[in-house]
């Protein structure tokens, strides 16, 4: 028996039609994931055989990552607002942060929520140089930072200054650790397999340092990823999906037909693991859930 998933069971095509999928998760309305050049959100309607998606909001200005709080507030990343906002259950949006001081942000990318209950997400450019995930425009602070946004006082502050282009984000179950991808290399050289995955020390819960190596990917991007209670990275890899040890280690690899953007862990008792795969969202069950899941503010 595989004690990571049930591998016996295999790997479940839940739905499809969509242009390239990212940001799944497992909020109070369904599984929501968005099809960024689609310019959608789209929600699987439940059925385990594969069909089309429901369209839960439409012209979504180029939705990516979204997670969900303890209170389950919805939060996602906007390319097209160049914003971070609250989604709502009639797929309006409010918008909580689009400026670091008089600068626009680049095009946040993926976020989670940290211990301390304040949004921290990656801000690379990809929705500001691409035509088909956002509106052309300009760095205005001339970087790509990950952030910490406070909901209770509004203060923005970056906190990872060292990546080149972050995107996926996680924290370690006892949150002192911050898990974060940086897809640049591999953008620029597709197929060389140097996209990477870095860790740094959340001190005290509020800032990083001691930035390294956490992992060198093979196989494609490691875009975006989750962890288990027991530490585990459960990450995109060109088209897998790896898990990796807390130290390091690799402990498995799982083909998925399509290339891997995102992934999440839901269903009834959170050990679904649903993963966004190109035109299509996949499902494995695992035997683990996701940490952090009882984070409050």
């Amino acid at each position: 028996m595989n004690t990571l998933w049930d591998s016996e069971a295999g790997v479940t095509r839940l739905a499809t039609g969509a242009a390239w999928l990212e940001g799944p998760a497992w909020t109070p309305w369904g599984l929501l994931v968005s099809d960024i050049p689609g310019n959608r959100i789209l929600r699987w309607n439940g059925s385990d055989s594969a069909g089309d998606f429901e369209v839960f909001a439409a012209d979504a200005e180029f939705a990516n990552g979204r997670t969900v709080g303890p209170d389950g507030r919805v939060y996602q990343c906007s390319h097209g607002r160049r914003a971070v906002e609250e989604l709502h259950a009639d797929g309006s949006t409010t918008v909580l942060v689009d400026h670091w001081g008089q600068a626009r942000l680049n095009s946040p990318n993926d976020l989670v929520v940290g211990p301390d209950g304040a949004l921290w997400f990656s801000d690379p450019p990809y929705g500001i140089i691409q035509a088909h995930e956002g509106h052309l425009g300009e760095r205005e602070y001339g970087d790509h930072y990950v952030f910490r946004f406070d909901l209770g006082t509004r203060e923005l502050r970056p906190v990872v200054l060292d990546v080149e282009e972050p995107n996926g984000l996680a924290f370690a179950p006892d949150g002192r650790t911050l898990y974060v991808a940086d897809t640049s290399v591999a953008l620029q050289a597709p197929g060389l397999g140097n996209a990477h995955l870095r860790a740094y020390d959340v001190v005290p819960g509020r800032a990083c340092k001691n930035g390294r190596l956490f992992a060198q990917m093979t196989q494609g991007l490691a875009d975006g990823f989750r962890v288990d209670i027991e530490g585990r990275l459960w990450t995109s890899h060109g088209s897998n999906v790896t898990v990796i040890a807390p130290d390091g280690e690799w402990l498995e690899t799982i083909g998925i037909p399509e290339k891997v953007g995102n992934l999440c862990f839901g269903g009834p008792d959170g050990s679904d693991l649903y993963i966004a795969a190109s035109a299509s969202l996949y499902r494995l069950k695992t035997h683990t859930v996701e940490a952090n899941r009882g984070w409050t503010r």
